[in-house]
């Protein structure tokens, strides 16, 4: 029996693949100017960031708990299973209140299979485990091979990247470590990482040329047969720098492919504009 895919907007993959993969979107919540808008559904990146450069301070908020209920009741009615990438529980409570519904929903219908994965990871590190559930289905592989692959990439996800401002991190405490960043000379460029889900920063870097060099020179010290991955860069509204790492990368590292997606209103509300972050599997 084939098994439902479920993925939330953080992991900003476009909303196109989830149409395109039969993939069920979660949106996140976004509060703008005193409006709430569904992540990917009824708000895109570039008005959030329109509005935090006139001085907005947009909110977000979790996947709304009925919609978990309605999709898992009806896939428990139907006899249906399936597995659901969640964004990292260290940053949003969305993968806390999945698993709440999930019991309660199990309850009622003891045979309900659902396995609901803690990615750990953010934007398209979360996006390359669904990709990686979406391949083993397409295989014709069973929920139970998908999980064990999908859990796999998430512990072995690799995130670095850099923000324009860490402001944004900071006042909606996602950032760990960040009083020592905060602020500082101009030109001078975070770079961060994720620590068992927590953003985390690295190193303070002078420049973009040399933050995008040192991006590349990190990953050849903690990724694992390059060559042979697919490497996921997202980019908050600049296309331009991303475009650039990925020729950087094709060039050094020659791997499968470079997927690049922009990241989300839901995400984009605490990086702010022009953040560039680049995914890969480490050795660890």
């Amino acid at each position: 029996m084939t098994y439902k895919i479920m993925a939330d907007s953080a992991c900003d993959l476009p909303l196109s693949y989830y149409d395109d993969n039969e993939v069920i979107l979660f949106p996140l919540k976004v509060n703008l100017e005193n409006k709430e808008y569904e992540d990917l559904k009824t708000i895109n990146p570039s008005a959030v960031y329109e509005a935090i450069r006139r001085g907005e301070v947009p909110k977000t908020s979790q996947v709304s708990p009925s919609l978990f209920k309605d999709v898992f009741t009806e896939m428990a009615q139907n006899g249906e299973s399936g597995i659901y990438v969640a964004f990292s529980s260290q940053l949003s409570g969305t993968y806390q209140t999945a698993q709440m519904i999930y019991e309660q929903v199990q309850e009622e219908y003891p045979e309900f299979q659902l396995s609901i994965i803690d990615s750990k990871c953010a934007s398209l590190g979360a996006g390359l485990a669904v990709q990686e559930c979406v391949k083993q289905r397409q295989l014709g592989n069973g929920l139970e091979e998908a999980v064990k692959q999908a859990r796999f990439v998430c512990e072995h996800m690799e995130h670095l990247f850099t923000v324009e401002d860490l402001e944004y991190l900071a006042k909606g405490g996602r950032v760990s470590k960040a009083s020592a960043f905060v602020g500082g000379l101009l030109q001078i460029k975070p770079l961060l990482h994720v620590e068992d889900g927590k953003l985390v920063p690295l190193e303070k870097i002078r420049g973009k040329k040399k933050l995008l060099r040192r991006m590349l020179d990190v990953m050849e010290e903690r990724g694992v047969s390059l060559d042979t991955q697919t490497i996921a860069i997202s980019h908050a509204d600049d296309l331009a720098t991303a475009t650039e790492l990925k020729e950087a990368i094709m060039e050094r590292f020659h791997p499968i492919d470079v997927y690049i997606s922009s990241i989300g209103a839901a995400v984009g509300s605490h990086t702010g504009a022009g953040t560039i972050a680049l995914f890969f599997q480490n050795s660890k």
